[in-house]
């Protein structure tokens, strides 16, 4: 779940819904602290995609699997049916639970109907407009004597994805329940797959090249058409505009070593070197485009974890 709160708004207009959150983990657990999950009776709203039935009810999101969750939904379900409010519960993640992580879990349930609506809605207001963290938190509780601080802006990665042949059809669909905003351009209009999933936004373009000026600072790039001469436009365009955060090339050596050669006509070496070519994890032989798709993923969130590890470092460094 990619974005709690717009989904909790959502949600409540079908009926009650209770959110499930870590609130504290110690040791080791399936999620992190900030994890949550929403659990309701009825059906959710068509427009989140990774809804599910796994039973006689209704969850978006998860907070690890096993049996904690099975155990926490039943306590969710159990506070739909009483109309309870809120409750907190800690988990040893133990014998008793079925389960052999060792770490103790902490979780906030909290119920919400459409009486909520109005400070939800104050809510995604204020986000909308930039407004901290902070300033919103204590929305998260009725009782204002237990406020608590968590994320309401989605941590997600602006990621441009420059063709939609078959690897770019297979990545987005892997790449669309995940931290990623994504824009997809290709300058064939009608090339989109019917049905583009989630909130990724489509652009067609007769010239891709001219969309990288619209790139935000620090976006990311992937560079997948279905012509050479496309990508190295594309590539081009990305070290002249050169505010892109990561950027990287689909191909083989020898069309990353022919890109490297034809861009050194104009480029310098270390601006060349931003550019990730090929692209993909290692140790994966196949060439089809769903393997590739996750091969490319994986090093994405690969990315996205060591960027998280070197802000945490920088944060923490006086």
């Amino acid at each position: 779940m990619r974005d709690w709160l717009r989904a909790l708004r959502e949600a409540i207009g079908q009926g009650p819904v209770v959110r499930v959150v870590v609130a504290r983990v110690r040791g080791s657990a399936p999620r992190e602290a900030g994890a949550s999950m929403l659990v309701a009776g009825m059906p959710f709203p068509r427009s989140e995609p990774s809804a599910r039935r796994p039973g006689s009810h209704f969850q978006i999101g998860t907070i690890g699997g096993g049996h904690l969750e099975l155990v926490a939904t039943r306590i969710a379900l159990d506070m739909l049916a009483a109309a309870e409010v809120t409750r907190h519960d800690r988990f040893p993640l133990a014998a008793s639970l079925g389960q052999c992580c060792g770490g103790i879990v902490e979780l906030w349930f909290e119920r919400y109907d459409l009486a909520d609506a109005a400070r939800l809605d104050d809510a995604l207001r204020l986000r909308d407009a930039g407004a901290p963290t902070e300033a919103i938190a204590v929305l998260s509780s009725r009782d204002p004597d237990a406020p608590r601080y968590e994320r309401f802006h989605p941590d997600l990665t602006e990621l441009w994805l420059f063709g939609a042949g078959h690897v770019g059809r297979a990545l987005v669909n892997v790449l669309a329940p995940l931290p990623f905003r994504i824009t997809w351009i290709d300058s064939r209009e009608d090339v989109f797959a019917a049905l583009v999933p989630g909130d990724v936004r489509t652009l067609g373009s007769p010239r891709p090249q001219d969309e990288v000026a619209d790139m935000p600072a620090g976006a990311w790039a992937l560079v997948m058409t279905h012509s050479h001469d496309e990508d190295l436009a594309i590539c081009e365009a990305l070290l002249e505009h050169a505010g892109f955060g990561w950027a990287g090339v689909i191909g083989s050596k020898p069309k990353a070593a022919r890109f490297r050669q034809r861009l050194s006509r104009r480029f310098a070496a270390g601006a060349i070197a931003r550019l990730a070519m090929p692209i993909g994890i290692g140790g994966i032989a196949s060439k089809e485009p769903a393997a590739i798709a996750v091969a490319v993923a994986a090093q994405l969130l690969q990315l996205r974890e060591a960027r998280g590890a070197a802000e945490t470092r920088d944060a923490a460094t006086p």
